[in-house]
Parts: structure tokens; sequence; C-alpha cells
């Protein structure tokens, strides 16, 4: 089961805010029969959206939707680019996304997640939001690997980050090749370089300063 209902449920405390009552649809409104709604997602909708996978982004998102008294089918539709840090030296690449998306509604007692597409939502309200589930059909579409085409990384970020790199190999081997903490068997342990380009970033800053 996906792991995007609990923030999920973070963002239905926020809708209240009224940033994304666009993407709310009153179910228990609407009559029975066939809809089709469009969405422009821009920078505004990922900035309020202030989700950890993407900053920004233009996307459209089609939805075609169904509604029954049993159940509410949506098959979604989403095309076009979101930016995001590229991993070799963290300046924004573009990615294209194309994904399909369906989800069912039912009506119950209180919000749920049967399936990864099947989610309950309280008769009483009668209505869901889809701005978060648009968001996550987005980021899961976007590939775990995320950098840029061969000679396309900021230079000056891989340049330097080629001499830390052999600069910290040189040391290793000085000191009798003895391994980093959280190396091969720590898995979750953060990547150095990463912290190292950060740094990268912060001097380039301060000499435009």
């Amino acid at each position: 089961m996906r792991a995007f209902f609990l923030p999920l449920r973070r963002f239905i405390r926020k809708q209240s805010l009224g940033k994304f009552d666009t993407y709310k649809i009153d179910l228990k409104a609407l009559p029975y029969g066939v809809y089709e709604y469009e969405y422009a997602l821009d920078n505004k909708f990922f900035t309020d959206i202030d989700g950890p996978e993407v900053p920004k982004g233009r996307v459209k998102a089609f939805l075609a939707l169904k509604h029954s008294k049993a159940i509410t089918e949506m098959n979604f539709r989403l095309e076009g680019q979101v930016y995001v840090p590229c991993d070799r030296c963290l300046d924004d690449m573009e990615i294209t996304v194309e994904t399909k998306n369906r989800l069912f509604v039912k009506f119950g007692k209180e919000y749920a997640e049967e399936s990864d597409e099947i989610v309950v939502i309280p008769a009483d309200e009668g209505a869901i939001n889809l701005a978060w589930f648009l968001y996550e059909f987005i980021s899961l579409a976007i590939p775990m690997k995320r950098v840029h085409a061969p000679g396309k990384c900021n230079k000056s970020m891989t340049t330097k980050l080629k001499k830390h790199t052999a600069k910290s190999e040189q040391d290793e081997d000085e000191e009798g090749g003895e391994e980093m903490p959280g190396g091969d068997e720590g898995g979750d342990a953060p990547d150095p370089r990463w912290e190292v380009l950060k740094g990268f970033i912060d001097e380039d800053n301060n000499d435009r300063e």
C-alpha cells in the first residue's frame, strides 16, 4: 500500500486554508453521471503543497470521472514538466512527466484506504480534494535516479566534486584504506558528496554577494 496516505491526512488538515479549493469535488452533491475536469498545476501549486519531491513544475491534469451510487471511478492523465535538483550537481533539471492513474472513491464513516486505488471518505462530508493525489501521481512518475544528460551538469560543481573525491581517496589511502562510517553495510547513511556540493553552493553564493 502506498505510503502517501499519511501525508494525505496532514494535507486534509490544511484544506481549511482555502489554497486547494480548485481541486475539491463535492461528490455528495454531484448527480450521478460522467464528467470531465482539467487542472493546470503551476509553480504556485507545488509551492502550496510544499511536498519534498517536486519543488516546481508545469503539468496539465485531465480527469474523467464516473459517479454512481456505489462508487466513483476517477481516471487521471497527467502531462508536463517538473524541475528537481540533479543528484550529481544539484542544479535544477527538467523531467517530462506522462502518467495515467486511477482512483476509486467510496463513502464511509471516516477517511481510510482499502488498497492502492481505493479511498474512503466520510459520508457526512461527501467531498474529496484531489490536490495531494495529483501531487503524488506526479512524484511517483519521476525516476529514482535524477541526473542531467552527459555534458549538461554544472561544470563548476562537477569539477569541485571530482577534486574533493580524489583528495578524499588519497587521504584514505594514506590512512591505510580505513572505511568511512556508514559504508555499504550502513545502507541509509547519507552520501557525503551531497553535503560537499551544498558547501560548494554556499561558497559560490557568498562569492557573488
